[in-house]
C-alpha cells in the first residue's frame, strides 16, 4: 500500500470490537458501536505530530474519513483528533 498522508494528517488501521457481548451473544453489524481504537499506519509531512507508525491510539468517534484499501477499512484524520495512544 502506497497512501501518504499530507500535513497533519494520520492514516489508521481501523480496529473492530469485539462483536460478542460478554454473555456470548453475537451482535449484527449495524448494533455495534462506532470503533474509536486504530493502530497508525502512516503519518503525514508535519514534524509536530506526536504520534508514530505502530502506535495504538484512540481517537473521536465522528472524525476523520473511512477509506476501504484491499478489502480492509482505514480512516484518515487529522493529529489533533486522536485523543489518546494506548500505552501496551
Amino acid at each position: 500500500m502506497n497512501v501518504q498522508p499530507l500535513g497533519t494528517r494520520v492514516l489508521i488501521k481501523i480496529l473492530k470490537p469485539e462483536a460478542r457481548t460478554p454473555s456470548g451473544l453475537i451482535l449484527p453489524e449495524n448494533a455495534q458501536e462506532k470503533p474509536q481504537q486504530g493502530v497508525v499506519i502512516a503519518v503525514g509531512t508535519d514534524e509536530s505530530i506526536p504520534v508514530q507508525v505502530n502506535d495504538r491510539v484512540l481517537f473521536a468517534k465522528y472524525s476523520g474519513t473511512e477509506i476501504r484499501i484491499d478489502g480492509e477499512d482505514y480512516l484518515i484524520l487529522e493529529a489533533n483528533d486522536i485523543l489518546a495512544k494506548i500505552q501496551q
